[in-house]
Parts: structure tokens; sequence; C-alpha cells
């Protein structure tokens, strides 16, 4: 799944595919699992044989899902070696947080002010204007 021997075009849409996978594992969502099947398929089309019997980034694709969904015996192993073989390493540290089992939902911070505070001390008050 490395693009050294590949050419621009298939390395930018294998770059495309690993950021759709990353999107999968973010979302789960059944249309970026469609997405991430779509561009395997033209993947396997683009660098397979020409009667169509190269099923690599299918097989891989579909192997992937299954395991980041969770619903797979080997998952930790699947999802390592995809994470493994991903050059760009801000795109790894992306994949890693996305799929990490013990990761928490980031708090929101609703206010910055300190409770009992008055956000608007000090400001004169306003006056009505008559139109």
């Amino acid at each position: 799944m490395r693009s050294d021997g590949a050419t621009e075009p298939q390395g930018r849409l294998l770059c495309a595919w690993q950021l759709a996978v990353l999107r999968f594992a973010v979302t789960r969502d059944n249309t970026d699992r469609m997405q991430v099947l779509a561009m395997a398929g033209e993947l396997d089309r683009s660098g397979g044989a020409a009667d169509g019997t190269f099923h690599f980034f299918r097989r891989t694709t579909s192997d992937l899902c299954v395991a980041i969904t969770g619903n797979d015996a080997d998952a930790e192993a699947i999802v390592r070696r995809f994470e493994a073989q991903i050059e760009n390493p801000r795109l790894r540290r992306a994949f890693e947080a996305a799929i990490a089992k013990d990761r928490t939902p980031p708090t929101i911070v609703s206010s910055r002010t300190r409770p009992g505070r008055d956000l608007w001390r000090g400001l004169a008050p306003r006056r009505a204007t008559a139109r």
C-alpha cells in the first residue's frame, strides 16, 4: 500500500483512499464505507490485471471496515497492519486517534468566565434609543 513505485495519479488515488478509510474510521457511516469501497475498486482497476481479477484493495478495504467496526476476531491485527503501512505521519496519527478504543470525546467549554461572575460588569448600560 506504499506509493513508492506508483505513478503520480495512482499515488494521489492511494492517498485519497487512505483519507477515505480515515473518514470511515471517524464517522463509521455506511455512506463513507461505500465511498471507500468505490475508491478501492478504482485502485484495483488502475493497478490490476486487464481481466479485472485484481481485488487487493477491495478485499483489504472490506477487511478494514469490518475490523474498524470491531466485528472481527482479528480486528486489532488488521487495523495495526494498515496503520503501519501509512507513510504520512500526520495521517497515521489521525488514524490512531480515530480507532483508539479509549478515546474520550472532547469536552465542550460552555463559558470561559467563572460561575457567578458578571460578564457585562464594567460596561456602560445600554440606553433605549428613540427612532
